[in-house]
């Protein structure tokens, strides 16, 4: 198969990145999670003491980030990696998730970040989700998904994530974080999330990971013929 853009936008919690991981495998392309870009830049922030709200400080800590996506074994999708530490577990910390809407929204951040992303899949060949692919990273994407959910159904979904992963945190607390991100992500001024006007959208509600799976590698493969 020829190498395209595939671009999966959505809200917090709707499968994005499971779906995208699985597709890239399926494709043999390669997976770039946007979304964990954000989320480590965030932990950065965090773990200096860099306050956000000061332009100063925010481009002075950027000079300082490098990012990178590092695979381990064979059967392993790549892992984030900042500054060399892998810090694929760290940025799913409830703390990092409550502070990255906001970092995300900062107008150096997303050009620090979307200039690396737009450099990782200018050759085709990647499956990036995130909030802005289709609308800012990758405008002429070849195919351009939309994924979406119902908010409670999206809150049990982490909050389960969560508890598998040993931290303690109510479904309350979940819930709130994740409406406030849709909030923030949907309001911000700079590349807001919503739907590009030729994204194929896709509620995630009530199928199972392997119809999203099956939905979506249709798509793609029938995109990949009609183009090529």
């Amino acid at each position: 198969m020829n190498p395209i853009i595939i671009a999966i936008d959505g809200y917090s919690s709707c499968g994005k990145s499971t779906v995208a991981k699985a597709l890239a495998k399926a494709l043999d392309y390669t997976f770039i999670d946007t979304g964990a870009m954000y989320r480590a830049i965030t932990l950065y922030f965090l773990q200096n003491k860099i306050d956000y709200s000061k332009e100063d400080e925010v481009i002075a800590a950027l000079s300082q980030i490098h990012l990178s996506f590092e695979k381990g074994n064979d059967d392993e999708m790549p892992q984030m990696h900042l500054n060399g530490e892998n810090v694929s577990h760290l940025i799913r910390e409830l703390e990092v998730a409550n502070h990255v809407s906001p970092v995300a929204a900062i107008s150096a951040v997303r050009s620090f970040a979307v200039q690396q992303q737009q450099q990782m899949g200018k050759d085709g060949g990647v499956v990036m989700d995130g909030r802005d692919i289709g609308t800012v990273v990758f405008p002429n994407a070849e195919l351009k998904i939309f994924m979406t959910a119902a908010p409670e159904v999206r809150a049990e979904r982490r909050h389960k994530e969560l508890l598998e992963s040993k931290k303690e945190v109510s479904y309350q607390d979940v819930y709130r974080n994740l409406s406030e991100r849709d909030a923030q992500d949907s309001s911000r001024l700079v590349s807001p999330l919503r739907k590009a006007d030729d994204a194929i959208e896709i509620d995630t509600s009530y199928i199972t990971r392997e119809e999203q799976f099956n939905q979506i590698f249709l798509l793609a493969k029938e995109r990949i013929k009609k183009i090529f």
